[in-house]
């Protein structure tokens, strides 16, 4: 009788621990990719890539340095750009006149670190007030 009391016991508790498993287990919930969303991440990865190449050009080099900027301060910033601002600043970027080459990433990359210090990420220009404070 001690026995099968043993047993019963046991079988309940292994009951309330596979129970316990099932529902700690996330659904998979399975959905359709489209071509436009596979597309769109793809030329934000684009757009995210030349505007690192910018970083190449010894004028643009020349310049950040002249103003006391940090390569890899301004790779990180691109790197942290939501898809929309990205958008925006490649749309700016287009629109840009041909000649206007290194001035124009130069005063892209002015327009992206001001930004960043208006959302408080970073404190580079001591002239923009922190929007979130």
């Amino acid at each position: 009788m001690l026995k099968k009391t043993f047993f019963r016991r046991l079988a309940a508790t292994l009951a309330v621990f596979h129970v316990l498993v099932i529902v700690q287990v996330p659904m998979a919930n399975a959905a359709m990719v489209g071509t436009a969303e596979v597309l769109y991440e793809q030329q934000q990865q684009v757009d995210r890539q030349q505007l690192l190449g910018m970083l190449e050009d010894q004028g643009v080099q020349e310049k950040l340095q002249g103003m006391g900027v940090d390569r890899s301060q301004v790779e990180e910033r691109i790197n942290s750009l939501t898809n929309a601002e990205l958008a925006q600043f490649n749309q700016q970027l287009s629109e840009a006149p041909a000649g206007a080459g290194v001035v124009g990433v130069i005063v892209l990359f002015l327009v992206i670190f001001i930004i960043t210090d208006m959302l408080c990420a970073t404190n580079i220009f001591s002239f923009v007030k922190c929007i979130n404070r």
